[in-house]
């Protein structure tokens, strides 16, 4: 590529000095009677450009096959990289796919956890609020039971008190002395012994 383009410059420079130039001074005798010279320079222009197209004609090919094939190296890595992206674009739509599925089944789990959680609260609960009702009901007898023996022990001892107040009242001195004449006789008759100890006491 750089020879043909050495070679190019070259023949342009060389065209240069071949093509006529104009004259200067157009009164001269020279100009009016024309360059005795002409003749040989168009030869000499002529072999210049065979001599470029020759050489035009033989590095040129060669440059153009060079581009070419770099081009095509440049079009096929293209499309191996267009290949790799789409195979590395479906391999990452497979695995968007399968975290995909993936969240859906964790989702799915943790609603069942979920429920099972709440079912197994709610039996705990329940066994709670069922083992509270017992234990409430259990104190709830002991306390019903208490107040009732209380009640009992506070009825007995109304009852003696107004059996007490009724008896005081009814019983008179005499009838007094006659039931301890009656109870020391009962004396006698079971212990004699016991009943003269009352006696002298």
């Amino acid at each position: 590529m750089r020879r043909a383009v050495l070679a190019l410059a070259l023949g342009l420079t060389l065209a240069s000095f071949a093509l006529p130039q104009p004259a200067e001074n157009n009164s001269s005798p020279a100009a009016e009677t024309g360059d005795p010279w002409i003749a040989w320079k168009w030869v000499n222009f002529a072999i210049l450009i065979a001599g470029l197209g020759y050489l035009i004609a033989k590095t040129a090919p060669v440059y153009f096959k060079n581009r070419s094939d770099e081009i095509q190296r440049a079009l096929t890595e293209a499309m191996r990289e267009i290949k790799d992206a789409e195979a590395k674009a479906a391999d990452l739509e497979l695995r968007l796919a399968g975290i995909q599925t993936e969240v859906e089944n964790l989702r799915i789990q943790a609603r069942a956890e979920m429920g099972a959680e709440s079912e197994r609260i709610r039996v705990e609960t329940e066994r709670h609020l069922k083992k509270i009702q017992e234990q409430a009901g259990q104190e709830i007898a002991l306390m019903a039971r208490g107040a009732r023996d209380d009640l009992r022990k506070y009825s007995a001892g109304l009852a003696l008190d107004l059996a007490e107040q009724r008896i005081r009242s009814r019983i008179t001195p005499s009838a007094q002395e006659a039931l301890v004449d009656g109870f020391v006789d009962d004396l006698h008759r079971l212990r004699p012994g016991a009943a003269a100890r009352l006696e002298n006491n």
